[in-house]
């Protein structure tokens, strides 16, 4: 953005009453939410267009972006909830041959209130030390609405997540050459999973994430994605209930990050909260059973207490390099596994493709062996 047309005022303030004043570019108002931070380098509008992002006001850390424009074929979702958009500096001309518009753009269109010009480097490392914080961006003078603002802030939760971004009735989607069908649970799916199901023959799906197991039952299919999405794993009861019934039909099952979660909480595991998440597209993580360690792409504020896993039922078979949190579930009584972060990934590492072809054998092995 050029120094000598900066635009209107905006603001972030936190829980603790600090204040960040820039610059305001894509929606005018205010928004409340949970301000979180994600390191790409690149895929904004990846980020942007995320599901697991409801309810948060985003953080970009790398300090540019906008710089090769928007178009339609990276979406991940039909549209944007993001609570907010917060960067160091927005390119408002971008240059790039698969451009098709610009990031401001975007943001008005979604109505996603944005800022630019604040020292991001300052907020992460306030987020990284005391932890994910609510907040507000604001267009409006923060300074006159102070009080009011952060008492909203502090009130402020996100509930009805999944609620809020699933399907609200199935929808079909055909291979060119199908081999199988495939269940897809939207619990905020990334459409890179879809994708990626699509592009190994398999028809998909995607379900409403409060599906029954008679229904799924009825559909009858080779095997089921269970997909990323936002909130916390533990507020959807009724999709912890139905997996639990749905686990004893024995299909070949694959969890990505909310799924890997809910399908831990109906095997009896728990969940915590972490200080500040994983989101970006460089965490490193350890593949016990191939020794490994693997570049991913992750979106989570959430993860499985790896001590909670009854060894019994399952085991872990992958952990944070970083600070060892459980990465991912292989269960023993039933063809399921799952993990916490993303193997679609786009943009974004994709070192971890393999494990939707460990997916695909178990289906044929499951279809052959009846």
């Amino acid at each position: 953005m050029s120094l000598f047309n900066l635009g209107e005022k905006a603001y972030v303030m936190l829980a603790d009453g600090r204040i960040f004043e820039g610059y305001s570019f894509g929606a005018k108002g205010t928004s409340f939410g949970e301000i979180v931070f994600a390191t790409g380098m690149t895929g904004y509008e990846e980020t942007l267009t995320d599901p697991s992002y409801y309810g948060q006001i985003v953080t970009q850390t790398f300090p540019l972006i906008g710089n090769y424009g928007v178009n339609d074929t990276d979406y991940e979702s039909k549209t944007s909830v993001v609570s907010g958009y917060i960067v160091r500096e927005w390119c408002n001309s971008p240059s790039n041959f698969r451009s098709e518009g610009d990031i401001d753009s975007f943001l008005k269109k979604h109505n996603i209130i944005a800022i630019h010009s604040i020292d991001t480097r300052c907020l992460t490392r306030i987020i990284r030390e005391h932890g994910v914080m609510n907040g507000v961006i604001t267009t409006e003078n923060i300074y006159e609405k102070k009080d009011e603002f952060l008492k909203k802030i502090n009130e402020f939760k996100i509930v009805d997540a999944v609620k809020s971004v699933t399907v609200k009735q199935k929808e079909k989607f055909t291979a060119e050459n199908p081999k199988y069908e495939v269940v897809l649970f939207d619990f905020g799916y990334k459409f890179n999973i879809r994708r990626e199901l699509i592009k190994r023959g398999c028809n998909v799906t995607v379900v409403p994430a409060e599906t029954s197991p008679e229904e799924i039952k009825e559909l009858n299919p080779d095997g089921i994605m269970l997909s990323n999405g936002p909130g916390d794993p533990a507020e959807n009861v009724t999709v912890i209930e139905n997996l639990k019934k749905i686990n004893e039909l024995k299909i070949p099952t694959f969890g990505i990050c909310l799924g890997h979660q809910l399908m831990a909480l109906a095997n009896g595991a728990k969940t915590e909260k972490l200080k500040y998440g994983h989101r970006g597209a460089n965490q490193p993580v350890d593949d016990i059973a191939h020794d490994r360690t693997f570049v991913t792409s992750q979106n989570h504020g959430y993860a499985v207490v790896s001590s909670s896993v009854n060894p019994e039922v399952g085991e872990v078979s992958h952990k944070n390099a970083n600070d060892q949190t459980c990465e991912g579930v292989r269960y023993k009584n039933f063809p399921c596994f799952t993990v916490q972060f993303h193997p679609e990934a786009c943009g974004g590492p994709h070192d971890t493709a393999y494990l939707f072809d460990e997916f695909i054998e178990m289906i044929k092995k499951n279809k052959e062996d009846k």
